[in-house]
């Protein structure tokens, strides 16, 4: 590593930038709800607006794999720096669903930009431990939702309902803090080239490699943990408000296991290897869904920790997994991955959005609309049969995601078998050769 790169500075400035990414989740988690009220929005339009940031992501993250070796990572979060704070600014003075859907939309291109850098970057930084250090990088994710979700518990449990009403954007703006100090770092500081370029692989090998039909298979199962992971974490609260009254808190307790976990990561990874991590998760993320879909009381906590003890190492495993078996793919190979990813659980919102709609809608009398049941001027009978809709519609969600992590034991079973024996193929010829 040459002298004028001060690697842990580096470092310490993506895990900011990271932050950022993962307030943005945390805080509007907690203020979906807010947001319906005081703009009138129905849960297929809020599930648009949280979607908008993950169609976001994958549109900043694909672009910014292409050009991060073109223009170089420095350039790439100076401007993720200013996605974050055009997106910030404006949801503060937010009026609407256009002005919502915008804003996050810049906060998702955003979130993506600092993934299409930083990923590369610390791969760059430290190629001897690539798997474990992006570990140490993504717990700044959940360590970031367990703060805003914090924030967001602390006022709401401490001063009146009406601060949600009327004063939410002071949450925002707290995210304006850590976007100044990582944008100042990152503007100052000297950039090392990614691990491809100073490799020396060309950009004519790195494309031709990202048709390695082990990269695509990897591509498919990005797909169901990022939706396993993502999706019930921004939506825990909304699903599970009517069934506890600690919904929030399940997704600090989920989020909570997962920075401990990444924390830890290092010996985990070398017990297990990162095929054996990613069925690890899949089991226990299947099991969670289980009990947070199929209980209730105080057994939904175990649910939440179980969930976030299995969904702790897909994300940076997953990326860890391509950079050490395809690292010829490059910055562009980690960023379809990361695109990949967020893309799926984009639609999927969309999806399950309207999809929640009408199962709240099936629950009422016949002929009752969820926008009538949600107006001010709904009786205190009304208001109570929606809270039963949504107690009831909010699980049946949460069951139907749960096949996702099942389909991924099978999956991540074949491809640790798949490896293994790769493995044992590659001793075994240069055994042969030496003797």
């Amino acid at each position: 590593m040459p002298a004028n790169i001060q690697r842990n500075k580096l470092f310490v400035a993506s895990c900011m930038a990271l932050l950022v990414t993962s307030l943005s989740f945390g805080i509007r988690a907690g203020l979906l709800d807010t947001w319906k009220h005081n703009f009138g929005l129905s849960q297929e339009q809020a599930g648009i607006i949280t979607s908008t940031a993950f169609w976001g992501f994958p549109l900043a993250i694909i672009v910014g794999g292409i050009v991060v070796d073109i223009i170089g990572m420095k350039k790439l979060l100076v401007a993720a720096a200013a996605f974050h704070l055009f997106g910030i600014i404006l949801t503060i003075f937010a009026t609407g669903f256009w002005s919502l859907f915008i804003s996050t939309l810049l906060i998702g291109i955003g979130n993506g930009t600092v993934e299409a850098a930083c990923n590369p970057l610390v791969a760059s930084l430290y190629p001897e431990n690539k798997t474990t250090k992006l570990n140490h990088f993504h717990l700044w994710f959940p360590g970031g939702i367990v703060i805003g979700t914090l924030f967001v518990r602390f006022f709401g449990v401490n001063i009146p309902d009406t601060f949600y009403l009327d004063n939410w954007k002071i949450l925002v703006a707290v995210m304006l803090i850590p976007t100044f100090i990582y944008g100042y770092l990152f503007s100052k500081l000297e950039f090392p080239v990614t691990e491809r370029v100073s490799s020396g692989v060309s950009t004519g090998e790195m494309y031709k490699s990202l048709l390695t039909p082990l990269f695509w298979v990897m591509i498919i199962l990005m797909f169901g943990t990022a939706i396993t992971e993502l999706f019930t974490g921004q939506w825990i609260d909304v699903l599970l408000k009517n069934v506890t009254d600690n919904a929030l808190l399940l997704l600090t307790i989920e989020t909570g296991v997962m920075v401990l976990g990444r924390a830890f990561a290092g010996p985990v990874v070398h017990k297990l290897s990162p095929t054996g991590v990613l069925l690890f998760s899949a089991i226990f993320a299947a099991l969670g869904l289980y009990l947070l879909g199929h209980t209730t009381g105080n057994m939904l906590f175990v649910g939440a920790l179980v969930f976030g003890i299995g969904v702790c190492y897909f994300w940076p495993t997953m990326l860890g997994f391509v950079s050490e078996n395809l690292p010829k793919t490059g910055a562009v190979g980690m960023n379809l991955m990361g695109g990949a990813g967020m893309f799926a659980v984009s639609v999927y919102m969309i999806f399950m959005g309207g999809y929640y709609d009408r199962l709240v809608a099936a629950q009422l009398p016949a002929g009752a609309t969820v926008q009538a049941y949600s107006d001010a001027a709904a009786t205190p009978a009304m208001v109570s049969a929606l809270n039963e809709a949504k107690k009831a519609a909010g699980p049946e969600i949460i069951n139907a995601t749960l096949t996702i992590p099942i389909i991924l034991i099978v999956a991540f079973t074949a491809l640790f078998f798949y490896m293994r024996s790769k493995t044992q193929a590659r001793a075994q010829s240069v055994s042969q050769s030496i003797a």
